[in-house]
């Protein structure tokens, strides 16, 4: 009979003092923080059954059809080996792209997403009782790395928790987080070629253990670079004022004023802000105009 993970090996790793302590913070924290705005909460509630208690039962591994997406596009695969240790998990882990979450990987399970190009942050957070942490504290954080996706390719992430691939990705330097740990990116040759990814079942979403994955995330990820380049950009025009200030280009406000001055010139920043709020629109657009275009010619009444 098997013994579940979480019985021995999972006890080491969450219920030492130390991390049992954690936990009990992060909770703490956790439940008068779930309705502050600007609070990240990191959880897979629902979600994180591990293949003891439901393994995995989609079909074998198969590549998506080539007409399944725009080569403008990447496409991401995840896949996990065959282990005892992932075969007698309870929770399962889970990940996330540009900081949302859409699956948990149970063992010998594969799944897929249609990606945009440009960096996309990875990360995986092992779980314990379907929370994984609070901002910037993680339970357990076992992979956080960006990669730089390139429109038309394809990529394989293997994740093991036990062992290394025999192979190195020769793209990544070795240094690259990546290149080495639980999760790393190895070529399509290796993936396919040590059997690994094709002995894979597909991770199906089930009631028992729902998932976001096999499917377009591209707007989620358009939307997360616009966030993330208007951030920096305001960033920067902070950076602005204060140097135009201390070359004397900054005119104070009156004492009657409460909302400061202004600069004396036009800040470069704003130019930059404004063409991105622009190529926001268009892309919104856009958006609209493929929906409306999606939707032509359907009348359910």
């Amino acid at each position: 009979m098997k013994t579940p993970v979480l019985c021995f090996e999972s006890f080491k790793l969450f219920f030492e003092p130390f991390k049992w302590r954690s936990f009990c913070s992060c909770v703490l924290l956790i439940l008068p923080l779930m309705s502050v705005p600007g609070c990240t909460i990191y959880q897979s509630i629902g979600k994180s059954v591990g293949s003891y208690l439901h393994p995995v039962s989609g079909h074998d591994f198969v590549h998506i059809d080539n007409d399944s997406w725009d080569r403008k596009h990447a496409v991401l695969y995840f896949y996990r080996t065959d282990s005892q240790w992932a075969a007698d998990e309870i929770e399962a882990p889970s990940v996330y792209v540009d900081d949302s979450h859409y699956f948990n990987i149970r063992n010998d399970s594969f799944t897929w997403l249609v990606v945009s190009p440009g960096e996309r942050q990875i990360a995986m957070r092992r779980p314990l009782l379907g929370l994984e942490g609070l901002n910037s504290f993680s339970l357990s954080l076992i992979a956080d790395a960006t990669l730089k996706v390139e429109p038309g390719q394809i990529y394989y992430l293997r994740y093991n928790e036990l062992t290394e691939p025999t192979q190195s990705n020769p793209e990544l330097d070795p240094e690259h987080p990546l290149a080495q740990g639980d999760l790393q990116l190895v070529t399509r040759d290796y993936a396919m070629q040590s059997q690994e990814i094709v002995s894979t079942r597909f991770l199906n979403s089930d009631l028992l253990a729902p998932n976001h994955a096999a499917a377009s995330i591209v707007e989620s990820n358009e939307d997360a670079d616009y966030e993330r380049r208007m951030a920096l950009l305001e960033e920067e025009r902070e950076a602005e004022l204060e140097r135009l200030e201390r070359e004397g280009q900054y005119q104070s406000a009156s004492w009657y004023w409460p909302f400061g001055g202004d600069p004396t010139v036009p800040l470069e920043t704003d130019q930059k802000i404004e063409q991105l709020e622009q190529e926001y629109a268009m892309l919104e657009q856009e958006r609209e105009r493929r929906a409306a275009a999606e939707s032509d010619g359907w009348w359910i009444f």
